[in-house]
């Protein structure tokens, strides 16, 4: 039976966070099906004003809210000019009230060319950086599309640690032929360049990539189920002792070192996107509003100087689109969502929102953990998310 649609709200208080996208790399990489484009020249002056007002207009309807973390992501946010990161931050800081420990995050590659530009983005506010090394074997490197050497990421690594307390980096794992053995050794070098985070990313096949028409042709193999079981617990245990446990799904830190701006997305707590193809989720009136801008570069750009923004979607989300959402973030972390976050969001608890049944049936298998601290999975239910969070909703409560 349908229970009443709660009123969501945010306290005016809340936190929230901005995401700002840049669409631009110097190539495509295979399996990469992110908004990312390659361009042979931009035009960075006309870029950076079309990022400042798209801002600025969305910052007006919101208020003055206060903001804990900035996200630079992309496509490749370490080709933009320093000088744009610094007249985001700028408007930034003019628009919103700013938390005491604003995190800025920027997204790099690890070229030499710009790790050398790392001073300039220190000096124009960002204060965490995000590498994309993605292996430690130039063969593997070459498979994934990557354009740098295994040495090149380490140096990038280095040179980061120097300007950055905070450095973070990811690497693909389950990839062709690759072993538990190989697997942890290459986890082994990484712990030894790495600060107080790592995000480890199993490789999948996404439809619209050249990845997906050359696995369907048989041009290389993932490993088996087992297999990639066997290489999620090389990783658990390996960063376990490492002390730097999971936190969410793919991501590893050291305690008070976790990417403050993913917990805003993992929490279901609001931000802004700006950029092109950008998403982000705001709460008026009551209601979570979905928004979503322009994906190709020219349009977006084209609209953002003729009206101030290019959202294509603007639309208030159904409680129950809410309610799955919330379930499908909140459940990645493993510290799961506390009682307080569901009361906030729903005006209710976890057995008010899901078949009470259904819990037990997941928590007598091992897969989640209801108690007075909230709803959580367990390590076995994040290592099989989607069929944990696919149960847990098919036994949620309709809110009309």
């Amino acid at each position: 039976m349908a229970v009443p649609a709660p009123e969501l709200t945010t306290a005016p208080d809340e936190p929230m966070g901005v995401y700002v996208h840049w669409p631009f790399c110097r190539s495509k990489c295979p399996y990469c099906d992110f908004n990312s484009h390659v361009s042979d020249g931009v035009d960075h002056d006309r870029w950076r004003r079309a990022l400042v007002r798209e801002l600025e207009t969305q910052a007006a309807r919101v208020g003055r809210r206060r903001v804990e973390s900035v996200f630079f992501g992309g496509g490749t946010p370490s080709l933009m000019e320093p000088d744009t990161v610094a007249a985001v931050l700028d408007t930034v800081r003019r628009s919103f009230r700013i938390a005491n420990d604003l995190e800025v995050t920027l997204e790099a590659n690890p070229t030499s060319v710009e790790a050398g530009r790392l001073d300039g983005f220190r000096d124009a506010g960002v204060n965490r950086v995000s590498l994309g090394v993605q292996a430690l074997d130039d063969d593997v490197l070459r498979f994934l599309g990557r354009t740098h050497a295994a040495s090149e990421a380490l140096a990038a690594v280095a040179a980061a640690r120097e300007r950055f307390d905070r450095v973070s980096f990811d690497l693909i794992y389950a990839r062709p032929d690759q072993s538990p053995h190989s697997w942890r050794r290459e986890l082994g070098e990484a712990l030894r360049h790495a600060a107080g985070h790592l995000s480890l990313y199993q490789l999948t096949i996404e439809p619209t990539t050249p990845f997906h028409s050359l696995h369907a042709r048989g041009a290389f193999r993932l490993p088996d189920e087992d297999t990639a079981a066997t290489l999620w617990d090389v990783t658990q245990e390996t960063l376990d002792a490492a002390g730097l446990p999971a936190y969410e799904v793919s991501n590893h830190a050291r305690p008070g070192q976790e990417c403050r701006h993913n917990v805003v997305y993992w929490t279901y707590r609001d931000y802004l996107g700006v950029g092109p193809g950008a998403h982000g989720r705001l709460s008026e009136g009551g209601r979570k509003i979905a928004t979503r801008t322009h994906r190709a570069p020219s349009i977006w750009l084209d609209r953002v100087e003729r009206g101030g923004h290019a959202l294509v979607d603007d639309q208030p989300l159904d409680p129950d689109e809410v309610l799955v959402e919330a379930t499908l973030t909140g459940l990645r972390l493993a510290a799961g969502m506390p009682r307080t976050r569901w009361q906030a969001l729903f005006e209710r608890q976890p057995e008010d929102l899901f078949d009470i049944k259904t819990i037990n049936l997941l928590g007598n298998g091992g897969f989640l953990e209801l108690d007075d601290a909230g709803l959580r999975a367990t390590a076995m239910g994040r290592a099989r998310l989607d069929a944990v969070t696919d149960r847990l909703l098919r036994g949620r409560q309709p809110l009309r």
